[in-house]
């Protein structure tokens, strides 16, 4: 089913109103995400940052700076729902812990997904970034290595891209892993562009 701006209109309200984010919506937080019936490409990541949820832009810091290079495309493509839908497993900031942002809380995705991408019929691959999006989507244990996913990328095309997450803390896993720069970077790009064509 292919969705109307009035359909989409109608979820994001769903959204606020569902108790699950109360807290949010009294604090006047709305859900960050962006989606269309037109989109093409689907970024599903983990949640919102601090910066982003304050900003109202999502991928908007240096995590956001790395993953749009990892993908080739500039930020007014990365930007328009019209090509790129963004949808994280969190559409809120769930806050910070004692090694970073807390996870994003369960159950959300599982609700609110398969609403969304129901209403888009266009999407031609999803890159599912960090170790949430992907062992959701890919149906993994907790106990698979996100490495070894990534490793082996094309066993989920076309459907599915695995990505670690963009992150500068993950710089010393680029390091020991320098086949990503140079085997997984360049059929990333090419397949996005091939999406988004």
């Amino acid at each position: 089913m292919t969705g109307t701006q009035a359909d989409f209109d109608s979820v994001f309200q769903a959204i606020r109103a569902d108790e699950q984010n109360g807290e949010f919506t009294r604090q006047g937080i709305d859900p960050l995400y962006t989606a269309s019936a037109t989109s093409r490409l689907v970024i599903i990541g983990q949640a919102p940052g601090r910066v982003a949820q304050e900003t109202r832009i999502p991928w908007n810091d240096k995590s956001g700076d790395r993953l749009r290079s990892w993908l080739g495309i500039d930020r007014v493509t990365f930007y328009d729902p019209s090509a790129v839908a963004l949808l994280p497993m969190d559409f809120y900031y769930p806050g910070k812990g004692k090694s970073g942002d807390l996870p994003p809380r369960r159950g959300f995705a599982e609700k609110w997904h398969p609403v969304l991408l129901g209403m888009m019929p266009q999407v031609r691959l999803t890159v599912l970034v960090g170790s949430y999006a992907t062992r959701r989507y890919l149906e993994l244990s907790s106990s698979t290595k996100l490495t070894d996913v990534v490793r082996n990328y094309a066993d989920y095309l076309p459907q599915f891209f695995p990505l670690v997450h963009p992150s500068p803390r993950n710089q010393l896993w680029m390091s020991r892993n320098p086949w990503f720069e140079t085997e997984v970077l360049p059929r990333l790009r090419s397949e996005v562009a091939s999406a988004l064509r």
